[in-house]
């Protein structure tokens, strides 16, 4: 397996590199999250283990950014952030896995073990579609059933994230924290303003529905049942 490593402390990323290594993975270290993010983004690799505190770019926002370019490859947070907030934010960001310092070496080989039998997308992949609805990563483009739908930015930030957990309900907070990236007040109508338009573009103009708000719960978007 081809693993990153990003992490900032020279003595940790030398001992998880030569234990990587000893167990026959190839292995690449960086310090900077930014140097983290270009690697992920223009080379082939099969897994990432990320720190959250690092320098240039934090690990959480180096997550975002790949996994707003379409880079779906594993990430493991192994980080000394390890409040129970911390740990949710990781995993609503994209992160498959949250390891809190100090660790014991065999858990994290325990971890790797089982990520690399989980089935996962390839790189490659470019397009998310539900139903007759489709959201192309690469260009930021909309189509429903060959017609092309002009999206804003958050519109388009608030249709990705639905799509990527297509069938799953997001609560308000999860889309204010992954959307607009803020803890606003619990009394803003921001989403639902957002979500308004967002339909009458995604779903008035067509026959299905695909968009549904739970009472209580969230939103949620999936193909007609």
């Amino acid at each position: 397996m081809k693993i990153l490593i990003a992490e900032d402390d020279r003595t940790s990323a030398e001992f998880l590199r030569k234990g990587l290594t000893q167990e026959g993975h190839s292995v690449e270290t960086v310090i900077d999250g930014r140097d983290a993010m270009s690697y992920c983004l223009y080379n082939p690799c099969d897994l990432l283990i990320l720190d959250r505190m690092m320098p240039g770019m934090d690990g959480l926002s180096v997550l975002k950014a790949l996994r707003a370019a379409g880079r779906r490859l594993p990430v493991i947070f192994l980080t000394a952030m390890g409040d129970v907030d911390d740990r949710v934010e990781g995993l609503l960001a994209g992160g498959d896995d949250y390891l809190v310092k100090p660790f014991h070496f065999s858990e994290l080989m325990a971890r790797i073990t089982a990520l690399g039998r989980r089935p996962q997308e390839t790189a490659q992949t470019t397009k998310l579609t539900v139903h007759d609805l489709e959201l192309d990563l690469m260009s930021h483009v909309a189509h429903r059933g060959g017609t092309q739908i002009e999206l804003l930015a958050k519109e388009y930030a608030l249709l990705e994230i639905l799509m990527r957990n297509a069938g799953r309900i997001l609560t308000k907070t999860m889309l204010l924290e992954q959307v607009w990236d803020f803890n606003f007040d619990p009394r803003t109508t921001v989403v639902e303003t957002h979500m308004s338009r967002l339909r009458s573009k995604i779903d008035k103009p067509f026959d299905v529905a695909l968009i549904h708000t739970t009472r209580n719960s969230g939103y949620s978007i999936h193909a007609p049942r």
